[in-house]
């Protein structure tokens, strides 16, 4: 129970410097009723009621995971916090090949399966992102083409 409640108070600030960064959002004289700003702050106070019922009712008995179940979510955070770092340099069909795969593999080993996917992946949320969506997405490293 007192875990819950710390992990919940961790997150309480975690989500009131995520919404004091919101605020730090500028908007231009041409942007739509809403703002950019909406999405961040809905975000944020969801964060907040979420931790809030963590403080306000723990669970009692509540599982820690073993140690296999944290190094794999350890290694997924390291996936994708190179995937957040590499994107810019590498283009958007790379790192998201290899972090979909890892991922992928993560959730059932089979390599094959896990190739596919994160080929698929990466091909389908580009031709969604820059075609659909019209983002401005490099495929590839600038050098390249």
């Amino acid at each position: 129970m007192k875990a819950d409640r710390i992990f919940g108070l961790v997150l309480i600030v975690v989500a009131l410097g995520y919404l004091y960064s919101a605020t730090q959002i500028r908007t231009s004289f041409l942007s739509d009723p809403v703002g950019p700003r909406v999405f961040p702050y809905l975000i944020g106070l969801l964060v907040i009621l979420c931790s809030a019922v963590l403080v306000l009712r723990p669970d009692p008995d509540a599982d820690w995971p073993g140690l296999r179940t944290a190094a794999q979510l350890a290694i997924a955070l390291a996936v994708l916090l190179t995937y957040a770092m590499t994107i810019r340099p590498l283009g958007f069909l790379i790192p998201t090949a290899f972090a979909a795969g890892i991922l992928s593999y993560q959730i059932n080993p089979k390599p094959s399966s896990a190739l596919l996917t994160g080929l698929g992946l990466s091909v389908g949320l580009f031709v969604v992102f820059k075609l659909l969506l019209g983002l401005g997405l490099q495929p590839f490293p600038r050098g390249w083409f």
